[in-house]
C-alpha cells in the first residue's frame, strides 16, 4: 500500500458503512486524502499509497475502514478503537 514506515491520514475515527452492488468494483482510499471517503479520489498521488480494490460479492451495506489503520483492509476491524 505504502512505502516502509508511511503512515496513513485518519479520515474519521470510525468506519464507512456503505451499501455496495454485487458484481461492482470500489476503490477504497488507503492514503486517507480523499475528498470522496472511503473511495479514491486520486489525492493519493506522490504520497506512496495505492488505493485497494474491494469487488462486491452481493448487494448489502459493508464497514469500510475509516481510520486507514485496519488489518483488514479495506474492511473495518476495529482498530480505530486503539487510535
Amino acid at each position: 500500500m505504502a512505502s516502509e514506515g508511511a503512515r496513513a491520514t485518519v479520515a474519521q475515527k470510525s468506519p464507512f458503512g456503505t451499501p455496495v452492488e454485487a458484481g461492482k468494483t470500489y476503490w477504497w482510499c488507503a492514503c486517507g486524502l480523499s475528498k470522496k471517503q472511503p473511495f479514491c479520489d486520486g489525492s493519493h498521488k506522490g504520497s506512496g499509497f495505492q488505493p485497494l480494490k474491494y469487488t462486491a460479492t452481493e448487494a448489502k451495506t459493508v464497514w469500510f475502514c475509516g481510520c486507514k489503520a485496519t488489518g483488514a483492509a479495506p474492511m473495518c476491524d476495529g482498530s480505530h478503537n486503539k487510535l
